[in-house]
């Protein structure tokens, strides 16, 4: 299956507010789409949505995410839905407290299905409850269709994982990928490098995103040099098209 078109997730830009520093980033790194978290748009402000839509409209980029929410099951929350749904976005990047209700994950299914979205949990390394490969199994079992995963590859291998494995084994539940590369001292700490120059496979893992065929967003995910991020996304660029 072909892949989605490339994106951008906005938190890259967090140094680059308002919004048309940040538009000015994403034109000139290029890509047609962008994950939009609330650094830069307040999903809860619905009077702003029409603004900010419009904006990345007449740049010629697509919302296609938004994220990462955390939900909690307030009704403040069925705006994120709303502003993706003008958006014509098809997923949020989701995440929910360990001590999650059985009600607010219903409530917030009952949301996506009501609105046409995807739910993506963002694994968020070892450290994190939903980070682990057992636990999001165990959810998805007791799941509907609309919650799946958003694989974050760099926080994946953080929690001793392989990115690879995890396509293959959550391949029905995969909706999106954070393409992201860590760089581990012995120590264990981490550092955020160039896509596919360290730790992960990425030629390998583009191959085996082929096979996920619910996969609704693609989006490099680079988290260093905040002052100046756009040279380095160049190249984590020019490295998924080279692959």
């Amino acid at each position: 299956m072909p892949l989605p078109p490339l994106g951008v997730q906005s938190w890259c830009f967090r140094e680059f507010v308002p919004l048309d520093a940040l538009i000015a980033q994403l034109r000139a790194l290029g890509l047609p789409c962008v994950e939009i978290c609330e650094r830069h748009a307040d999903f809860s402000d619905e009077a702003s949505f029409e603004r900010v839509i419009g904006a990345f409209r007449a740049a010629g980029i697509q919302i296609s995410s938004i994220g990462v929410q955390t939900f909690h099951g307030e009704p403040r929350e069925e705006s994120w839905f709303r502003f993706c749904k003008m958006a014509g976005a098809k997923m949020i990047s989701a995440n929910f407290e360990v001590a999650v209700s059985p009600e607010v994950l219903r409530k917030t299914q009952d949301l996506a299905r009501k609105y046409d979205i995807l739910l993506g949990i963002h694994n968020h390394g070892g450290y994190h409850w939903l980070g682990n490969a057992g636990m999001l199994e165990h959810l998805f079992r007791s799941a509907g269709d609309r919650l799946g995963l958003c694989l974050d590859t760099a926080w994946c291998l953080q929690a001793g994982e392989d990115p690879l494995k995890w396509v293959d084994r959550f391949r029905d539940r995969l909706f999106g990928v954070h393409l992201k590369d860590f760089r581990f001292s012995p120590q264990g700490q981490w550092e955020d490098v160039v896509l596919g120059t360290v730790s992960l496979k990425l030629p390998e893992l583009l191959r085996a995103l082929q096979t996920a065929p619910r996969l609704a967003t693609l989006t490099i995910e680079y988290e260093g040099d905040v002052a100046n991020p756009l040279p380095k996304l160049k190249e984590c660029v020019e490295r998924v098209r080279a692959a």
